[in-house]
């Protein structure tokens, strides 16, 4: 059964005090949000297991400095999102290199330029303050209405600036697409 917002704060305070019970329980709470959250993103995975338990560890150590009790999910989800950093940075790789694997980092460094690369970080930066914090909230697996909640605004205020900014993500997006192909072609 998951528990409710006061349910849990009062159980974040609790293992905040020593309480090896509600540390646990929150935890155990916690697994399967974390788990679709990586499954959402990369698929049923080996290294999802490991993805897991490491943002677990993540919030173990860190759930003692959370300032607001409340505030636990967005906690987790942002070790979950550092976690998955480290996935895409290549932390869970082989750590063995494949013979054929040698030569393809060099050839694909010369197909594609640094000046074609999309950086979706700047893309998100021509959003306003408002607009992006809620793509974050929304991405970390929030629902609308608790987006609402946290904003301070109607759920379907929030479901519409979701449809805008995406709108213009597009917009913006697509354009460097364009530029890129442009200048892939000369």
């Amino acid at each position: 059964m998951r528990p409710q917002r006061k349910e849990i704060a009062e159980l974040v305070e609790r293992a905040n005090a020593g309480d090896d019970r509600a540390r646990e329980h929150l935890l155990k709470w916690l697994e399967p949000v974390v788990r679709g959250f990586f499954i959402k993103r990369i698929s049923l995975r080996p290294e999802i297991d490991d993805l897991v338990q490491n943002t677990l560890l993540r919030i173990h150590d860190g759930i003692g400095s959370l300032r607001e009790p409340g505030s636990l999910k967005s906690f987790a989800m942002k070790a979950a999102l550092f976690e998955l950093q480290d996935f895409y940075r290549g932390r869970y790789g082989p750590k063995e290199r494949v013979l054929n694997d040698e030569h393809e980092p060099d050839r694909l460094r010369e197909e594609i330029r640094p000046s074609t690369s999309i950086d979706v970080e700047r893309a998100l930066g021509a959003l306003t303050p408002q607009a992006r914090r809620i793509i974050e909230l929304r991405e970390y697996g929030y629902k609308y209405a608790e987006i609402a909640e946290i904003i301070g605004s109607t759920e379907a205020a929030i479901k519409m600036q979701v449809k805008r900014a995406f709108a213009r993500l597009r917009d913006i997006l697509g354009a460097v697409a364009w530029l890129t192909l442009l200048l892939l072609s000369r």
